[in-house]
């Protein structure tokens, strides 16, 4: 894998900032915001319960892979 430097790093942490700020904003919410339910529960409930471990499973992920290359690297 190619090693990522700061700038790069910073930036693929402001992506992922921004990613959540837009899934939790207006218009998705507006999508999920139903009367339908999804095995009795509401839609924007379903949502919220798998889309907010979702993406911390995102960041952990990469995160761990950050981890990952910073200990290859014998820094």
């Amino acid at each position: 894998m190619t090693e990522l430097n700061s700038a790069q790093k910073r930036q693929l942490w402001l992506a992922f900032f921004l990613l959540g700020l837009i899934l939790l904003n207006f218009p998705f919410l507006q999508i999920f915001n139903r009367i339908d339910t999804l095995f009795g529960i509401p839609l924007l409930v379903v949502y919220f319960l798998l889309g907010w471990p979702a993406s911390i499973a995102v960041i952990y992920l990469f995160s761990k892979r950050l981890d990952a290359s910073v200990g290859s690297s014998g820094r």
